[in-house]
């Protein structure tokens, strides 16, 4: 991957974050999933009164990944979050539990994905390999699947 890339990913996460349904925590997350052919499928958060039934954008979007078949074709994804009204630029990453989903794609597709992480605003893209930010990672491989 490069950092066009990462920047077109990061930009297509931005764009859905406008599309989040945050009202009880205030903070809108983005994320866009590139496709082996290089489409982008994008999600955004989806707060519930019942706070155990949101949902991240990314787990949106590698839902909807899948909806479509096609969870082995993921090649990278991006991450954007800020609180909504204010000008954060510091990059953040997937939550834990996003962390595994996205292992999920990852060891189902055979690759060690790319996460680009950014703020809701600025420049700044952290770029990670899966691997670093869930080491020793449990997943399909674990029960013979992948």
């Amino acid at each position: 991957m490069n950092d066009d890339t990462a920047r077109a990913l990061i930009d297509a996460a931005r764009l859905a974050a406008k599309n989040a349904y945050a009202p009880y925590s205030n903070f809108a997350v983005g994320a866009a999933v590139l496709l082996s052919d290089g489409s982008v499928v994008t999600g955004a958060n989806f707060e519930n009164a019942s706070y155990g039934l949101s949902l991240c954008a990314e787990t949106v979007a590698l839902a909807t990944v899948n909806a479509q078949g096609r969870f082995r074709e993921v090649v990278a994804i991006g991450v954007i979050g800020g609180r909504i009204g204010h000008a954060d630029t510091a990059p953040v990453s997937p939550c834990g539990r996003c962390r595994q989903i996205i292992n999920e794609a990852a060891q189902v597709g055979g690759r060690d994905l790319p996460v680009y992480c950014a703020g809701a605003e600025g420049d700044e893209i952290a770029t990670y390999a899966l691997s670093e930010l869930l080491p020793h990672a449990f997943g399909p491989a674990d029960l013979g699947i992948a």
